[in-house]
Order: C-alpha cells, then structure tokens, then sequence
C-alpha cells in the first residue's frame, strides 16, 4: 500500500542506511570499467555543514551518482583537512576553558589534546553530508594529518628542499598576531574601510620652528621610522636633503633621504620610512642600507623597541600616541580617508607586515606547466571566465611562504645542529645518519639535533589531496592511483582557485607530470535575497540540516540546483526548496494515481499506443538535451530539462491521455508502458532526487536485496520520432487555444465544443482525433474544405480551426486579435526572410539550422495566409 504522503525523513534514513549496508557507494579498480573519480574538496575539521557546503557537494553527488549509473567505475574520495590555524584556536579555547594555558604544556601534550578534540568533533560535517545523501565511499575517507598522508607532506618538503626549490630566508610576511603564525599572500582578506589619515610634522634637527610633514595611517609606528624620503626632483624639499629631522615625542634623529619612487603629488610629498612594518618600506630600507627596528611582538604589542607606549596593543597605542602629539602641537590635522586593511582570512585580525625568519617555496618555474595547460585547456574551467583571473595570479605569482608557527600540522623536517646548520630530513634519524655520513660528524647523537618547531602551511597538505589520497606520493605505482589518477572533475569555488586549485594543478605535473583533473567546475557563492553573501554574523544564513528536515533533501537538493549556473552567485530563498519539495510531492502523487488503477485485459485504445510512442521520443530527446547540458557542465539546465520533463509533459500531458475514465480499468499494454516510462524518468532524476527515486523504483517492481536504482542504468536515447513529435505539439496547441477559448467565453470545462479543421492533411488529425475529444472536450471533429460561418477561429502551422459559438461571437474583438497576430507574423516573416538572404549565415550555419529556417518562413507564410482569409472573412459579417 503506498502512503498518501510522501515523508522524506523516514524513507531517507531507510534508504540510507540500506546504501551502506550494501557498500553501494564501494569501489575498486576494475580493469572492465571507465574510472570516474573525484576528490571532495576537504572540509575543515572545525566546520559544521553551511550553504555553500550544500550546493557544492550536490553537484558532485550529481556527477558521481550519473557516472556510476553510466556503468563507470564512480569513486568519491571524502575526508577532512586539519586547518592549523583554526583546529589550533579551537584547541586553545577548549583548554582555557578546562584552566590550562598552551604556554604551560609540552607540544607532545598540545597534540594529544588536539586529537581529542579531532576525534570529538572532527567528522560531524561528514556525518552531516549523509543527511545530504552523498554517495561517497566512506570506506576511503583520508584526513591530512593520519599517518600516510602526514609522511606523503614530508616527503614532499624534503624531495623539493633537495632540489633547491624550497629555502629559509628573512622575508617580509603577513602577520597574524592572533593566530602568532605567518600567513600567506592567499591566507589575507583585504576589507575597504573609512580610516584616519594623520598628518604629522618632524622638526628638523639645527633648524628651530622647522618642520617637514608626513601622513600616515598609522601613527604608532613612527618610533620604528628609521628614514624621511623625498623624491630629489620636488622642488619644495631640496633645501633638507642630506639633513636629518627628530621623531616627535621620541626625539630620535634619522636622516632625510631621496629616492623617485616618492611621488610628489600624493599626500605631503614626504614619506616616513619604516622599514619593519611595511613592504615598500623594507625595499626602500634595503637599496639605502637603514636599519630596522621591530616595535611590535608577535601578539602585535609594543615592546621595548618602541621605548614609548611599551606592553600597549597597537591600536590603544594608536589612540594614546595621537593624543600626545595632539597635546605636544606634532598633529598638524586628521583625515578621512578610504583605505584597505589586510585581515586573517582564519581569525580575522588585522596583518601586520612583519620581517621574519620563514620557509619557502620558489613558485616561478614549478608554476609554469599550472599556467600552460590551463591555458590551452587541457585544464578546462566552467566557466572558462576564470581563465583570465587564473592567468593573472599565475604570471604575478610570488614565492609561497608554507612556515606556520603553530603545532598542529606537519612539523617541519629540518633539524638544526648548535652551530646552526640546517640538515633536512624525513626524520631525526634520517637526519643524524645525513649529519655522521655526508658531514663526517660521527660523534653527533640525535640529542644534538634540534627540529625546526614550525608546522607547514595547511594548503601545503592540501595540494597533495588528488595524489595523496591514492598513497600516490609513497607509492607512485600502487592499483589505485594508476587506476583513479587523474580524477575526472573538481567542484569548488572559485574563492580557492588559487588557494587550492592551482596548487594542486602544480603539485599534480611535479609528482606525476600529469594534470590532477579534466574539469574545475566552479560554483557561485550563496547569498540571500538581498543579495549579501551568507554568514553567521548576519544571521542570514539558515541551517541545512533545519532545511532538510522541514523540505527533505531531495527538496533542498532539487531546490538549490534550480538556480545554481556555474560561476554565478545563488540568490538563495527558501521559496527554491518548497519548489523542489513540491517536485518530490507532484512525483509521488503521479506514481500513486498510476498505482492505483485497476488493470484488465483489453485492446488498447489508438490514442495511448500514439502517446506512448509521443513519450518515449520525448524522453530520448530530454535524454540528449540532458547529456549535452552535462557535457558543458551546466548542471542547472540539466535538471530544469528534467523537471520540465517529468512536470509537464508526463503529469501535465502524458497522464491525462492515457488515464482511464473515472471508475475504469486500464488496459495492460498501457500499464506496462507506463510503469516503464515512470522507471525510466525516476532514472533520470536519481543523480538529483536519490532518496524519492529509489523508493519508487523499489516499489515499481519486486527487487533483490542488494538491488538499487543506484546501480541502475541511466536512460539512453532511444529511436526519437520527430513526426510524432511534431503532431503532438500540434495537438497540444490545439487543446491550448479550445482551453483558451472556454477562458475567456467563460464556457464550462464540462460543456462539449463543436470544433472543425480546415487541412489538406486530414489524416493527421484522424489519428489524433481520440486524444484532441478527450482533452479539449469537444464534439466528433468535422473536418471542412471551406471557411466556417459565426466560428471563433485560428491558425496553427498551415491549418485554421474553428470553434463555432452560435451567436456568441463578437466579431470587433476576433477581428482585433486576428489582426494583431497577423502584424506579428509579418514582423516575424520579415526576420526570418533577413537572415535568409545574409549569404554569410546560410554558408556557416550548420546545414540542420538553415533547413530550421526555411520551416519557419514555410510556417509563417501559411499562417499569413490563413489570417488574411479569416479577417477578410470577419470584415464581411
């Protein structure tokens, strides 16, 4: 017995748990199969299931749940990434809270804890994905840090250290005094924001009541200016050049110093040269050999460098130092002023430029093939407008600073020796059998080495993720990696396109000399209706798991891909996934009403055979509409294609032809088909709907324990009969103009029509007779050679109908109407007829889309034709 409604929450859990039980998501290299595989991009261990997570891991349980229907060997690789710096502030947290500080621990201690804590709350945004219906082959989820992954980062660190691409160096770096750790150019979020410009005189030293001015955002950093830069060609500042002026309030003396990249035109012409707390100024420092002082600590505040404000955190140093130069007579003015801050894309705090003894990695040469075959898309991007923003990260690339000063993740393999020297190696032993070997230093124990107490950058596990997954970095030939690699498609979006995606790109032609995968399909980003990307802080994004529980996911999944073009941002609106419930409900209810007819062994009427043949050419010609629309991985207009298929040609058309007469029974042959079509389309839905398609295909016929549409195969077009089609597009205009008719004569749907045809193809319509009675309600059709008197008329392709009305017609308003159409299909002959004789189209178009053409002038011609004779006719009553 089939329940009267559809209740998502049991049927999900049910068919779940049975996917599991019968490792349907399992897979394994099979030498008589194509391999489809993709990566899961690796959410973080801190993170609980949001929008985006939603959207993005829908489309890949598409792609993946398509691919294993088409008979492809389909492997879905889930885990998890360990991001240092958040797990590392969870951690922190976790322990203030239990009264232990980090500072007061060992680092085998801290890790034990942060374990803990993974182990705790590590895979709930896994768990969570299940709710979703990710068919991914749990048996196969990684996490950056486990062992094998863990020893495939080192390996890597020590195999790029040894070919002298990765180095350690004093370089400026993005400093979270928050998280305490460097951060890569990647890792910054820059935030436009109102600020203060501070405008601030520097007496010069030997010249009483003379003062050179700088502007400056940042006025707590002047007890680190070493430097005052003009540019030697500005007029106004030649008299103090080689002359020296003093630091106000701290009364230090530094030179005034020249250089062009000064521009004279912008603030007060006069520049504070700081060489340790910003970029520019540390270039400067270097090409004019000036000192550099370091004013702030790691937690960003002052130290005993700064002399004045010392212990202070840089923005309460901010407000004081302002108002004692304020009091002092140093502040000549304050102004407003638009600029841009650099933040922690981690913890949010504002980056401090800070010069600090790093690794990294040269990225010049290694980057080259991740440009090049992007490129010449042997790497395609959907949308391929991505190119260009990849190309541009990718020619200005810098060299990836991959030290954290953190200690949950991948500790550095470099053990330092008393004296200094750097030796790098898998391990300690490794590095003490390097140390006796190639530096002859026999007497070495491992308690004279030293490791490096930094961790690798997170994204420097992550690049691994298409390879390493496989164990393709310890064992470069094992089954699996030669067998999955390259991965088939990565969905992402493109907020990591460099983060992540062109790193792996770079790591995939490094270790392998292959690309990592064919396709980046990038989503947009998850905004609400007012168009604001989707945030706690906003309390604008919904839970999904609450939006599963209310729709079910099948709604939330068809709900979200509704709307959801590659590339393109999701106005997202809970209206999308009661639309996509409503779809789940509209299914169910079409499969009890064809479930629930009585069968009997009858002839089967003509209209059914004809609408069933009309059916199966419509779901072959969706069938190729939907492979097409995957080929160019636009996912959205797949489903759209399908919905509308399911929507309103089989419940909207297909149904009303062939269901009996209230009380009737239907005959076999139709049920049969029907139950046929009702498997095929829930085939076809399955990779967007699995949980409402796999109850229906288990109910359509008695299965084995074990089967699953899961494992069924993925409908394939079929012989497609275009006159069929074409004669049922006919008749459905027909229908649509006699329903049109009732409308606006407010005429009963129950009242029977008298409806006649005038058409030199009566045979067609013969055929279609049954059918055109049974949904338009009308009389016998009388077919006609001339026009009819008193009769509502109109025109499809070259035929005219009539609908007499017996002194119901008002001429004025037909005549009206026919006119108008008559004016739009002149406008419409005349286009046509202008891209006809355009001898550039008719030699380039494909020869099917001109043939279209000429259909369409054919068509108009005779509607033109038809309408002059109507409203000739009209004018003469």
């Amino acid at each position: 017995m089939i329940s009267k409604t559809y209740t998502p929450q049991e049927i999900e859990a049910k068919w779940y748990q049975y996917w599991l039980d019968n490792k349907l998501f399992a897979s394994k290299p099979n030498p008589d199969k194509e391999p489809y595989s993709i990566v899961i991009p690796p959410p973080n261990v801190t993170g609980v299931l949001h929008m985006g997570h939603m959207l993005n891991n829908t489309i890949q349980d598409v792609l993946i749940r398509k691919a294993r229907m088409e008979g492809k060997e389909a492997c879905w690789v889930p885990g998890t990434d360990h991001a240092s710096i958040a797990t590392e502030a969870k951690v922190v947290a976790m322990l203030k809270e239990r009264g232990i500080e980090k500072k007061d621990i060992t680092r085998e201690e801290f890790l034990e804890y942060a374990h803990e804590w993974k182990d705790k709350y590590g895979g709930i945004i896994l768990d969570q994905l299940k709710k979703l219906g990710a068919s991914c082959d749990w048996d196969r989820t990684r996490f950056t840090m486990e062992p094998s992954l863990y020893e495939a980062v080192i390996d890597t660190f020590v195999r790029l250290y040894g070919k002298g691409q990765i180095y350690r160096g004093v370089r400026m770096v993005n400093w979270d005094p928050q998280g305490k750790t460097a951060l890569s150019d990647e890792e910054v979020i820059e935030k436009d924001v109102q600020a203060k410009l501070f405008h601030i005189k520097y007496p010069v030293v030997g010249a009483d009541g003379e003062f050179l001015t700088i502007a400056t955002t940042r006025p707590e950093t002047i007890m680190a200016d070493t430097a005052i830069c003009v540019n030697p060609n500005d007029e106004r500042y030649v008299a103090y050049h080689g002359k020296s002026v003093e630091i106000p309030l701290l009364g230090r003396a530094i030179p005034v110093i020249t250089d062009e990249y000064v521009a004279m035109d912008f603030g007060t012409g006069c520049l504070k040269v700081t060489p340790a707390h910003d970029l520019n100024d540390y270039e400067l420092g270097l090409k004019h050999k000036l000192p550099v002082i370091d004013i702030l600590d790691d937690a960003g505040f002052l130290n005993e460098k700064a002399v004045l404000y010392v212990g202070q955190d840089r923005f309460a140093a901010r407000r004081n130092i302002v108002k004692d130069l304020e009091e002092a007579g140093f502040l000549v003015k304050v102004e407003e002023y638009k600029s841009i801050v650099k933040t922690s894309e981690r913890t949010g705090a504002v980056i401090e430029p800070k010069l600090s003894l790093q690794w990294f990695l040269k990225m010049e040469d290694i980057s080259k093939p991740a440009l090049e075959n992007v490129m010449n898309d042997n790497i395609k991007l959907y949308p391929s407008k991505f190119k260009n923003t990849y190309r541009s990260w990718m020619e200005n690339v810098h060299d990836w600073c991959i030290s954290r000063q953190l200690w949950w993740g991948q500790q550095i393999p470099a053990f330092y020796l008393q004296d200094g020297t750097v030796i790098v190696a898998k391990n300690k032993r490794e590095a003490l059998r390097k140390a006796q070997h190639e530096l002859q230093l026999f007497a070495l124990t491992e308690e004279d080495l030293t490791q490096d107490p930094d961790v690798l950058d997170t994204w420097f596990s992550s690049w691994l993720w298409p390879i390493s997954v496989f164990d393709g970095i310890e064992n470069p030939e094992n089954e699996d990696i030669k067998y999955y690699y390259p991965t088939n498609d990565l969905v992402t979006g493109p907020d990591i396109l460099f983060f992540w995606v062109a790193r792996m790109i770079i790591a995939g032609y490094e270790w392998r000399d292959e690309l990592p995968f064919r396709n980046v399909y990038l989503t947009g980003i998850v905004r609400d209706k007012q168009g604001r990307k989707m945030s706690k802080s906003l309390g604008n994004s919904p839970d999904p798991l609450d939006l599963i529980a209310q729709y079910g996911a099948d709604g939330v999944r068809s709900g979200l891909l509704f709307s959801a073009p590659a590339g393109n941002d999701l106005l997202f609106d809970d209206k999308l996934c009661e639309q996509g419930r409503n779809f789940c409900n509209k299914v169910w209810n079409a499969f009890r009403l064809v479930k629930g007819w009585e069968i009997a062994d009858a002839e089967q009427p003509t209209g059914n055979t004809l609408a069933i043949k009309w059916f199966n050419s419509k779901i072959s010609q969706v069938v190729l509409e939907v492979q097409d629309h995957f080929s160019k991985f636009r996912i959205s207009d797949a489903l759209l294609s399908i919905y509308n298929l399911i929507w309103d040609d089989f419940c909207g058309q297909y149904l009303e032809i062939i269901k009996p007469a209230f009380g009737s029974p239907i005959d076999q042959a139709t049920y049969d088909a029907t139950i046929g079509i009702f498997e095929k389309l829930m085939a076809l839905a399955h990779p967007y709907m699995p949980f409402i398609t796999e109850e229906i295909w288990q109910a359509i016929a008695e299965r084995q324990e074990g089967e699953s549409i899961c494992r069924a195969a993925y409908p394939v077009a079929g012989e497609i009969d275009t006159q069929v089609l074409a004669d049922f597009e006919i008749l459905f205009g027909i229908v649509s103009k006699v329903r049109e008719t009732r409308n606006t004569k407010q005429i009963s749907p129950k009242t029977e029509l008298p409806l006649a045809i005038k058409t030199e193809d009566v045979a067609r319509y013969k055929q279609l007779e049954s059918i055109i009675v049974k949904l338009a309600n009308t009389f016998a059709i009388e077919y006609v050679s001339s026009n009819v008197e008193n009769a509502i008329s109109f025109v499809l392709k070259a035929d005219e109908f009539f609908i007499s009305l017996e002194g119901e017609l008002d001429v004025e308003a037909e005549l009206a109407n026919a006119t108008k159409e008559l004016e739009y299909n002149l406008g419409f002959k005349k286009s046509v007829e202008a891209k006809l004789s355009n001898e550039r189209f008719v030699n380039n178009a494909k020869p099917d889309v001109v043939e279209k053409e000429r259909q369409k002038l054919a068509d108009a011609e005779s509607k033109i034709k038809a309408l002059e004779e109507t409203i000739a006719r009209l004018k003469a009553m």
